[in-house]
């Protein structure tokens, strides 16, 4: 099996739909920063990601209860680096505000600047829908700190198609700005996104930057069918741990996914996971996928994805197996008697 882990600046790079910055294919998560990787082991995975010519970071003001904002801002102080840099507000840490309201946003974007030790923020995401406030102030005050200068860009995390669509229409009445990007969980095991949120993006011309490319760990091929997992993993240290938790991905689709991610794999001499981040770059709005890793050893696997030229019947064999099928009603009826050419597009029905 092959490492080639990519050269400097040899990641490519797309734009963050029609008025975000460009960043590069392969983004930094940094949920682990400050939990499961500390400061060093954290430096060295963002000198490894910057070296391999990668340019988007992303944290969120609740991750480590603010640790990892603190840890990107002592890096790039010490390091004086050029990345576009997003980071979220919406649940806040501990010290901050929760919600997406106007007094929650405005008090959690000063602190994130201040965690950071920056001047503005290049990408500010909400993550997540707020029942409570309604969406036009939650926008306004978006708009208001770009013209303040403290942050550049908009996105939205964790929503549903019926949600974006709300957004975007309270938007363009408003005359506000719209997000450029959404941050959803999508990957093979999970491709729900691909109903109504997907088609929503593709209309609108908006980005997705996926979480989650590897499902939890579970497309790299380290668990077993009839093994839970234990020790230093992440379903070792809690197998129920939210969306990928063992029991519920442990079924018949999950194996017969994995089984052709192996073959692939195989076939290109590379890893599970390098095949799973590289078919997940092929798909329709997908600008940045993000890692997320404990070690610089994972990260520097998962940037190998970037030199995996998949072949057009290894795409169409990895779209095919996990396709997530149409629910009967209402989304197999609408496939049934009318045309949807953005589900055709994904491969979302299953053949």
């Amino acid at each position: 099996m092959t490492d080639a882990s990519p050269s400097s600046t040899s990641l490519p790079a797309a734009p963050l739909g029609r008025t975000g910055p460009i960043v590069s294919q392969l983004g930094l998560g940094t949920m682990t920063f400050g939990a499961e990787s500390d400061q060093d082991e954290a430096f060295a995975q963002l000198d490894a990601f910057v070296g391999a010519g990668g340019t988007f970071v992303d944290t969120a003001d609740v991750y480590a209860g603010g640790e990892s904002e603190r840890i990107v801002g002592r890096w790039l102080a010490d390091r004086d680096a050029d990345v576009v840099l997003a980071t979220k507000g919406r649940f806040g840490p501990p010290a901050g505000s929760a919600g997406a309201s106007r007094r929650s946003i405005v008090r959690s974007v000063d602190a994130s600047l201040d965690r950071l030790g920056v001047d503005a923020i290049d990408l500010y995401f909400i993550h997540g829908w707020d029942q409570h406030t309604p969406v036009v102030e939650t926008l306004d005050t978006l708009a208001s700190l770009v013209r303040a200068g403290k942050i550049h860009s908009i996105g939205w995390s964790n929503v549903t198609g019926w949600q974006l669509a709300e957004i975007l229409t309270e938007a363009r009445h408003g005359g506000l700005i719209a997000p450029c990007v959404v941050q959803p969980q999508y990957n093979l095991l999970d491709r729900g996104i691909e109903f109504e949120v997907l088609p929503c993006c593709l209309d609108h011309g908006i980005s997705t930057t996926p979480w989650s490319p590897l499902g939890g760990g579970w497309l790299t091929g380290k668990y077993a069918r009839d093994d839970r997992p234990t020790g230093a993993s992440r379903l070792g240290e809690d197998p129920d741990r939210g969306v990928e938790a063992y029991d519920t991905r442990n079924t018949d689709r999950t194996w017969e996914i994995l089984d052709v991610v192996r073959a692939v794999a195989e076939r290109h001499g590379r890893s599970m996971g390098q095949v799973a981040i590289a078919w997940l770059s092929t798909r329709p709005t997908v600008a940045s996928v993000l890692l997320g890793a404990r070690t610089v050893e994972q990260l520097r696997d998962n940037l190998g994805a970037a030199t995996i030229e998949l072949t057009a019947d290894d795409v169409a064999e990895l779209t095919a197996v996990s396709a997530p099928g149409l629910p009967p009603y209402p989304y197999g009826m609408i496939g049934e008697f009318c045309d949807v050419p953005h589900w055709k597009r994904l491969g979302t029905a299953s053949t």
